[in-house]
């Protein structure tokens, strides 16, 4: 009978405990999309659990909008979520930008996969190439306008190897 009392009181204290986790969960959800809705800054989020970082990287899974990421700093696992598609976005503006000018647009200092996202969203982006210049910290990614083009570029890479 003891058991009994001790199993339903263990039952309902669980209980409690999932009821509040998902509504935290709500909540760091709530407040990630409002403050990635028109940013291209990512969202750190710390002190999380496993169960509450699997959540939220379920969460943001199947949108191709934004991406997640889980790094190790001081011994702390940190969450990440980059707005990829509003970086994608900005960098296909100044890319146009560029082309309308004809004038270099620098970025501030980029953390490497914000860079990586730019490269790769601008790559097939004709009349402008990306390059990163600088060392570590203030490592920043350049959109440079070309006078040739990119096919000219891919003839000379041909002519090489012929």
């Amino acid at each position: 009978m003891e058991n009994q009392k001790r199993r339903a009181s263990y039952k309902k204290h669980r209980e409690k405990q999932d009821h509040a986790r998902v509504s935290k969960i709500d909540r760091i959800l709530i407040d990630i999309q409002k403050r990635l809705r028109d940013s291209i800054e990512p969202v750190s989020i710390e002190n999380l659990n496993g169960f509450e970082r699997k959540r939220i990287h379920s969460f943001f899974d199947g949108r191709e909008d934004f991406e997640t990421k889980s790094y190790r700093r001081d011994g702390q696992i940190v969450l990440k979520v980059f707005p990829v598609g509003n970086l994608k976005k900005f960098a296909r503006e100044k890319a146009a930008e560029v082309l309308a000018t004809g004038e270099t647009y620098i970025f501030p200092p980029l953390p490497g996969y914000e860079r990586f996202v730019i490269h790769n969203c601008l790559q097939d982006f004709d009349g402008v190439e990306t390059v990163s210049e600088g060392e570590g910290e203030s490592r920043r990614l350049e959109i440079r306008p070309v006078k040739f083009g990119r096919s000219l570029k891919r003839i000379m890479k041909k002519i090489r190897i012929i």
